[in-house]
């Protein structure tokens, strides 16, 4: 279905590992949880947000003050080609 490019020895490591994984679940299959309560986290953890809120920040010309190249109002460097 994904349709990968695969060489031939990848396909026998990803079978057997399949084959691994459904045996896996085979033998959950057998485990008795008719008594047990559905659950998605159980460690009773959970995550901390914090409310979005502006906060100060520096100005332009804050930023800039502790940069000696500076070319219309932005820093000046080298230039920087990646390859990708």
């Amino acid at each position: 279905m994904a349709k990968l490019d695969l060489e031939p020895a990848e396909v026998e490591t990803f079978r057997g590992q399949l084959a691994g994984i459904i045996d896996y679940f085979n033998i959950l299959k057998k485990v008795n949880s008719e008594k047990v309560e559905p659950t998605s986290q159980v460690t009773g953890l959970g995550n901390v947000y914090r409310s979005d809120s502006k906060s100060p920040s520096l100005t332009a010309k804050a930023v800039l003050s502790g940069s000696k190249q500076i070319q219309n109002g932005m820093f000046k460097t080298k230039i920087v080609v990646t390859k990708i």
